[in-house]
């Protein structure tokens, strides 16, 4: 059983996966498959006899990557291991100890600090609406977090460039203080109390924290590029000063430091625990070559640069970088292209538009519903949390216990959610109406999935499958078009995604001042392109709205990515002609029709105007290296690029950058190597 599970790994997951005492640290770039390899070293520990299950704890940061976790760990042989958030773990040992310490029952955990925050508000004297209050009870979320008490809020808020527009740090701090005399009154916690609460009892009783160490001797913490100052300390009381821990994150991934996410915690692990063993995933199996090598550039040579991606896919199609004139134009011809992918069989649940924020997805709403294309906009509560669901799922139960359906399963399953005001057709509003077919609509899809899986399933099955899911929170997925921030994205993926509204002050953000808030939006950009598995587009406007001014520009982070063709719009600028120029063969003079011979600069016809010696030995050369790098060859260079390498004969690093599949990171790894050949 040992053997098999390593047996299913790549040389460095199967380091992980070896790696089963003291201090680990994986830096795992974005698709290379770290789920696969810490659940692969949890298992192999277990079969081994390193670990018991119930000594194991392994922490996220999300339900659903918890109930993910739990699955594999089950599918392996672990199924007795804990898979938990940092919450949920804080929150079961909070309510299992705070009784016999205090001897009272824990505070009630509120829903929301919205009615608190307006309480605490008016006893300030303090008029807000709505947003106020969201940022309000945002901005004490992420003090909480970081140990920032209401008392120190006003001085330590400046130096952390914290601010809440319309409101100053002194009556932020107050309305802090308020919020919380108006919980405690109320005999209220939040999240945040959870983490606090459990690790003061951990801190001052030493019979809860020996108890609770006695229990979990081994932690594996997924995410730990996002976790915060009060995580941290949770953490460090559970392991009480021992080694037996293994952190999983990627720094280019760091997305929540607005909300207290602290990355350090991840670079700075080997210093602060001596003998940690680092192991980098690097073997990037989500997307394709041509993608990996756009996420790639789009970090080279900055602060936020992680792990140098390594695609494992075959060459797919290239990365499309669009200018429009307006958001409208944009969200056309978005759902033009779903329209064609479609049209051409890729499933609408395969594809997502991704962007900066959620008031940018009314005009991607309305091109796909004037298209009739179904879509999804994610970001709302937990599937299986939703009223809607919950009703959903207890009719369908009631009905399978009464026998009173028709026996098909998928006959009854929509008969029953029709009773309950679904539709084969969306509602044509957007709002709680439309939240609500959508999750109505996903119970339906899975139940078709779910048929189609076992022709001979029953609807009592299809209810046990979903209860199933409800306790992993393994939600279904609708068959449509994911609308969705790149927040919300992350940890998620499709085989096409369109990232869109790629302009200065939406990427970055107009707030992002400081360089520490623009690089946090240079992550955000590469989350969003790494999503993807075969079809990128990247698209920003000039104006918002039609007929209005094109003052936009594209985003600096697209700097050095987007061909030129998409740098400004079509037109006879200086430009423009060199571009056109570029555009004819160099032996006939006639245009050239295709990518390859653009690259080359000439027809395909045409004789090679290469040294063909030279030719020979890049192309023998790039054999060896990528037999080395154990990739396929046409990741160091494609045949065309040796071509144009080897009839440009350039002498230098910035000769050699202006041929066309040659950029920084490739003159970083290979330009010395080239340049001796020319040599």
């Amino acid at each position: 059983m040992a053997d098999d599970l390593l047996s299913a790994l790549d040389p460095e997951q199967r380091m992980v996966a070896e790696a089963l005492r003291g201090p680990v640290r994986v830096l795992a770039g974005a698709g290379t498959g770290k789920t696969r390899a810490i659940t692969h070293r949890i298992a192999h520990g277990v079969a081994t006899g390193v670990y018991q299950p119930t000594e194991v704890l392994a922490v996220t940061f999300t339900t659903r990557a918890a109930g993910e976790m739990r699955t594999r760990l089950r599918q392996l042989g672990a199924p007795g291991v804990q898979a938990r958030t940092f919450h949920s773990a804080a929150l079961r040992q909070l309510r299992y100890f705070w009784p016999t310490v205090h001897g009272t029952e824990l505070p009630e955990l509120t829903e929301s600090k919205l009615p608190l925050m307006a309480l605490a508000a008016r006893r300030q004297r303090l008029d807000v609406d709505q947003p106020m209050l969201r940022d309000l009870a945002s901005e004490v979320e992420w003090a909480k977090v970081s140990n920032v008490r209401p008392e120190d809020y006003a001085t330590l808020a400046p130096r952390r460039s914290r601010e809440v527009n319309g409101v100053d740090h002194a009556t932020v701090a107050r309305v802090f203080g308020a919020y919380e005399d108006v919980k405690r009154s109320q005999g209220r916690m939040d999240m945040e109390d959870v983490l606090l609460l459990t690790a003061a009892l951990l801190a001052t009783d030493e019979r809860v924290a020996a108890q609770v160490r006695r229990q979990y001797k081994f932690f594996t913490v997924d995410e730990f590029q996002d976790v915060s100052p009060i995580q941290s300390a949770l953490l460090d009381l559970w392991l009480g000063g021992r080694d037996e821990i293994c952190v999983v994150g990627d720094p280019a991934q760091t997305i929540y430091s607005f909300a207290g996410a602290n990355a350090d915690y991840l670079r700075e692990f080997p210093a602060q625990r001596p003998g940690t063993t680092s192991i980098e995933l690097v073997r990037n199996y989500r997307s394709s070559p041509e993608i990996i090598g756009a996420a790639n550039h789009l970090l080279a040579g900055t602060r936020s640069s992680g792990v140098q991606l390594r695609a494992q896919r075959p060459s797919g199609s290239r990365v499309d970088y669009v200018e429009h004139a307006d958001e409208v134009a944009e969200a056309e011809a978005v759902a033009t292209r779903i329209a064609e992918l479609q049209a051409a069989g890729l499933p609408l649940r395969e594809m997502a538009v991704l962007f900066r924020i959620n008031a940018q997805s009314e005009a991607f709403e309305d091109a796909l519903t004037a298209r009739g294309i179904a879509y999804v906009v994610r970001g709302a509560a937990r599937f299986f949390d939703r009223a809607e669901v919950r009703q959903a799922i207890t009719l369908l139960r009631g009905t399978a216990r009464s026998s009173g359906g028709t026996g098909a399963l998928v006959d009854d399953v929509r008969a029953t959610l029709a009773g309950m005001g679904w539709a084969d057709e969306p509602p044509s509003g957007r709002g709680t109406a439309r939240d609500r077919w959508e999750s109505l609509q996903a119970l339906a899809s899975q139940a078709e999935a779910f048929a189609a899986a076992d022709g001979a399933a029953t609807l009592g099955d299809f209810v046990g499958d979903l209860d199933k899911r409800a306790a992993e929170q393994h939600a279904p997925v609708a068959e449509g078009v994911t609308l969705a921030t790149l927040h919300t994205a992350k940890g998620l993926e499709w085989d096409a995604v369109f990232v869109c509204g790629v302009q200065e002050g939406s990427i970055p953000i107009s707030f992002a001042q400081t360089p520490a808030e623009v690089e946090e939006e240079r992550r955000l950009l590469y989350v969003g392109v790494t999503r993807a598995r075969v079809h990128l587009r990247v698209s920003w406007s000039l104006a918002r709205n039609p007929g209005g001014r094109a003052t936009r520009r594209a985003s600096r982070f697209l700097h050095g990515l987007r061909p030129e063709s998409a740098a400004a719009p079509t037109g006879t600028s200086r430009k423009s002609k060199r571009a056109a120029r570029s555009a004819m063969c160099s032996i006939c003079g006639k245009p050239l029709a295709t990518a390859g011979e653009k690259k080359v600069g000439r027809c395909a016809d045409c004789p090679a105007a290469y040294d063909e010696e030279l030719f020979a030995r890049l192309k023998e050369w790039r054999r060896v290296r990528a037999s080395e790098d154990e990739v396929p060859a046409y990741v160091v260079f494609t045949d065309k690029t040796l071509e144009a390498i080897a009839e440009a004969k350039p002498r230098n690093p910035t000769a050699l950058l202006r041929i066309s599949g040659v950029g920084p990171a490739k003159i970083e790894r290979y330009g010395e190597a080239v340049l001796e050949l020319i040599d």
